[in-house]
Order: structure tokens, then C-alpha cells, then sequence
């Protein structure tokens, strides 16, 4: 069981797992940095003791496979995976169809709703956001079962905070949805003169009255798309 970093795939458990090529050319150097070989040796340690990790293996980079470093046009950053059983599946606030819709992504669904006018969704699976260009991260891409924050400052963190240091520097007028303390702190790496940084208090049923709902997110992000350029996203989940 161990990180091959000379064909960038993971064995964490017995389904190999990789990432995409256009993510290999920007990130490739994080593989043989000490931190990261910390994280591998606490995620095996974890796997030894048997300890149920979420998501499952083959979607721990699912944010990365979906949305390929060249055609993200918008990034929202969440915490921490899902811990609950059949939740996590690598997308920020999504979770797999067949799982009630959790609290914070219906209050996303609310805002869009009187935003840009979507119809209310009935799952909370977000694939066809990442397959525009909508990178869903999780700034700790995993999490021992029903345990919230078990994995955070194992690595993961400096892993992430690299994407978005390098969608900074290589990329141009991307959209940076920042909501809460923890993702608002991120943007001390976002240059704001290349990129339109919005934020708001984050949308779970404890803040989003505090400024989430009628933040209009959704519709700012798509204007500055069209202005730059660039294909809006189709915000409805069918």
C-alpha cells in the first residue's frame, strides 16, 4: 500500500485512485513534499486500524477528476467531507442521490431559487455543477467515520490551499465563492485584480440568515463569466 508518485496513483485501499493529468502538470511537486508523506502515513495507519474512511477511495479526488485544472471557472471551497454513511462522494456539499439533501445545501438551494430562478432540486448530488467547470473542494479531502474533523491539519490543508495558490497564479478571471470564517480566510491567495472573489456568511441553518440569503452569488458569478468571456453556468440540478 503506498503513494506511487512516479505514476501519480494512490493505493489507499484496493482501488487505485488518480489524478487527472491537466491537475498532475500544476501539482506533481506536492507528491515528494514531507507533509505528504505525513498524510500517507496517517491515512495508512487509519486504514490498519481499520477505520472507515469517507469518501470512499476511488472519490477521494472526485472534485479533480470532474473539473479539470484548464476549464474551472468557478471554485466553491467547503471544510470537511461528509461523515455520515453514504454522503461523501468528493464534491463539496453534495452528497450521492439517494441521501437526504443536507441542511447548508438546502439553503444553497433556496438562495438560487430566488436568485436565479432555478426549480428546488429533489437529490443534492452536484455533478452537473463540476462538469461545468464548477471545482466543488473540500479543504480536507477526507474524514474517519462520524467523526467531523478528524482528519483536518494532516496535510490535507496545505494540499488544497496549493490549488488555490495555483488557480491564482495560472488561471484568470475564475469566480471564488468564499462562505464562512474558514473559507474567507483563503483568500489571502486569490489576487483580486485577476478574479472576482464573493463572500458571505456560510449557508447553514446557524448563519445563512446573517447574510447568505440574498448574497445573489449565483447571479453575480454568471455575470462576470459573460463578461469575461465565458459560458455561464446552468445553476438548476435536474
Amino acid at each position: 500500500m503506498s503513494w506511487l508518485c512516479s505514476s501519480f496513483y494512490i493505493n489507499l485501499q484496493p482501488v487505485m485512485i488518480k489524478l487527472h493529468a491537466s491537475w498532475l502538470e500544476v501539482l506533481a511537486p506536492e507528491f515528494e513534499k514531507p507533509y505528504m508523506k505525513d498524510l500517507k502515513a496517517f491515512l495508512m495507519k487509519e486504514k490498519a486500524s481499520n477505520v472507515v474512511i469517507y469518501p470512499p477511495p476511488a472519490q477521494i479526488f472526485a472534485a479533480f477528476e470532474h473539473t479539470h485544472f484548464d476549464d474551472v471557472k468557478v471554485v466553491i471551497l467547503g471544510q470537511d467531507p461528509y461523515h455520515g454513511t453514504g454522503q461523501a462522494h468528493g464534491l463539496c456539499f453534495s452528497v450521492n442521490k439517494n441521501v437526504d439533501i443536507p441542511p447548508s445545501l438546502k439553503n444553497i438551494y433556496k438562495e438560487q431559487v430566488t436568485d436565479v430562478g432555478i426549480s428546488y432540486p429533489s437529490h443534492g448530488n452536484l455533478v452537473q455543477w463540476a462538469d461545468q467547470g464548477v471545482l466543488l473542494m473540500n479543504a480536507t479531502l477526507t474524514v474517519r467515520a462520524n467523526s467531523a474533523g478528524s482528519h483536518q491539519k494532516k496535510g490535507w490543508e496545505q494540499f488544497t490551499d496549493e490549488v488555490i495558490k495555483q488557480l491564482n497564479a495560472q488561471r484568470e478571471h475564475l469566480v471564488f465563492m468564499l462562505w464562512g470564517s474558514y473559507a474567507r480566510s483563503k483568500s489571502v491567495y486569490i489576487n483580486r485584480e485577476k478574479h472576482l472573489v464573493l463572500e458571505a456568511p456560510h449557508p447553514s441553518p446557524l448563519s445563512a440568515h446573517n447574510g447568505f440569503f440574498g448574497c445573489r452569488h449565483f447571479s453575480k458569478a454568471n455575470a462576470y463569466l459573460v463578461e469575461k468571456g465565458k459560458t455561464p453556468v446552468d445553476w438548476q440540478i435536474t
